[in-house]
């Protein structure tokens, strides 16, 4: 998602006629767009504007601005560290960064901070701005802001605010346009996508329907005799999944207790939804879970995994772990071992427990794991981890796999990047026609517990792409 915002905030900056620089020794203007779901990220911000001091003094010309998650949370106190830094911009106000690095220039430093979105103000979403993409064949799109879960780790809520759904028919206009430019791929965001849509279900369950709250909700809810409060996240994946031209749809993140009956046939009979679901589960132990407020247990996870798995053939089951959460017990650990193995997940994201200040978790000092012993929890549950996804990988040694091109390798000149449905890096032997956004059938030969390596047997699509230009329409005062 910041990823994205980023994209966003560069597709501002050229649509007012600015384009990229080479390096920041070049740059009239740099933005940090931040993230703050691990203190590493502090450490980070404040290590780079403390880098660019010294640019800063030497062209006091240049503009730095900050924004995201960081910004919103720290506000002033960026200023008071980094008084060199021209803008900071929160979550909210993504959609104003030009005009504030125009308003620092004549009145100087500037911070403008909101609380939430109003609801209603779509321009607000980052992906009703300008964009400028990194990759012509995939795309990004938010379909949901904000969280309304209360986990007791995550500062999402106190720096994205509520959740906030985007209109069902504007989405589905934006997916169109994309599909026109050559995009191939989409990747729905949100903070909880499965959530999706139930915030305008809320607002529009009555009888007497009008073209607008159709165009909110989305036809297959408004033609439904017993609509009801609930999510739209199922009709979504049907509606954009069956736009011509969209061969990949992907998101990112579901949240377990919201994953229902109705998204996984979605998923399983819409052809173009990839086969891969990234399901955090954090923690195995019930006692955890539960001061985590998760909302589900280890038991009530694995069946929503078993009954996905049934569903949709050759899924991919990846998650999310924290190890040395406040009060977790040996016997705890075992738990999550025990969930863990019995998930048998393809892959996962594995932290230790970081105090984020603002959350509920950070007030629970007294109750903080040694890092020792974190530390030592954390490396058993990665080759639990890696272990598994060793044997899922291994099982794929001989088949044929469809393939999306990214381009070269980063481990070495001779290989190419690509990208199964699954979600599943793999790596080939480079090929001239082989170029970024290509689709291709290949046979994997080998694999790793993070990567598969294989060989071309056929190109099945060539990218199409359309230049794009980023235009941002003049607002008047």
């Amino acid at each position: 998602m910041n990823e994205h915002d980023s994209e966003r905030i560069s597709g501002l900056l050229e649509a007012d006629g600015m384009v990229p620089a080479a390096s920041e020794e070049e740059a009239d203007v740099i933005v940090l767009n931040t993230c703050c779901i691990r203190e590493n990220a502090d450490n980070r911000l404040y290590g780079a504007l403390g880098n660019l001091k010294t640019l800063k003094s030497e062209r006091p010309e240049l503009q730095i601005a900050v924004g995201g998650c960081l910004a919103q949370k720290d506000r002033e106190l960026i200023q008071k560290r980094a008084k060199h830094v021209d803008v900071v911009f929160g979550t909210h106000n993504v959609q104003n960064a030009v005009k504030l690095l125009k308003k620092s220039q004549n009145e100087g430093p500037v911070i403008e901070i909101l609380e939430e979105i109003v609801e209603g103000d779509y321009e607000a979403f980052p992906s009703a701005l300008p964009i400028r993409r990194e990759v012509d064949h995939r795309a990004w799109m938010t379909i949901q802001i904000g969280c309304d879960n209360t986990c007791t780790y995550c500062i999402v809520p106190s720096v994205r605010g509520p959740e906030l759904s985007r209109p069902f028919g504007q989405l589905l206009d934006e997916a169109k346009n994309f599909a026109l430019q050559g995009v191939t791929e989409i990747t729905l965001l949100g903070q909880n996508v499965n959530s999706y849509g139930r915030d305008l279900t809320k607002n529009l369950k009555r009888n007497n329907l009008s073209d607008f709250d159709i165009y909110q909700a989305g036809s297959l809810w408004a033609n439904d005799e017993n609509r009801r409060i609930k999510p739209l996240f199922g009709d979504l994946l049907k509606s954009i999944g069956s736009i011509e031209g969209i061969q990949r749809v992907r998101f990112i993140s579901p949240h377990p207790k919201d994953l229902t009956l109705e998204i996984v046939d979605a998923m399983s009979t819409t052809g173009s939804v990839c086969e891969h679901l990234h399901l955090p589960l954090q923690s195995g132990s019930d006692s955890i879970l539960s001061a985590m407020h998760r909302g589900y247990t280890g038991e009530r996870f694995l069946t929503k995994v078993q009954q996905a798995r049934s569903e949709i053939q050759d899924l991919s089951v990846t998650t999310d772990l924290i190890v040395g959460f406040p009060g977790e017990t040996e016997d705890d650990f075992e738990d999550t071992l025990e969930v863990v193995a019995e998930a048998s997940f393809d892959s996962a994201y594995t932290f230790i427990f970081s105090q984020r200040p603002g959350t509920a978790a950070a007030e629970m000092d007294s109750k903080f794991i040694d890092h020792d012993v974190a530390v030592r929890r954390y490396e058993t549950l990665r080759h639990l981890v890696n272990r598994s996804a060793l044997l899922k990988h291994k099982e794929r040694i001989g088949r044929m796999e469809e393939v999306l091109v990214e381009g070269k390798s980063k481990k070495g000149t001779d290989l190419i990047t690509a990208r199964t449905r699954q979600n599943k890096v793999l790596h080939l032997e480079s090929h001239a026609e082989l170029k970024s956004g290509t689709y291709a059938q290949v046979e994997v030969t080998d694999a790793t517990y993070n990567y598969l390596v294989g060989e071309l047997r056929e190109v099945i699509a060539v990218p199409t792409h359309r230049k794009r230009i980023p235009v941002m329409a003049e607002q008047s005062a």
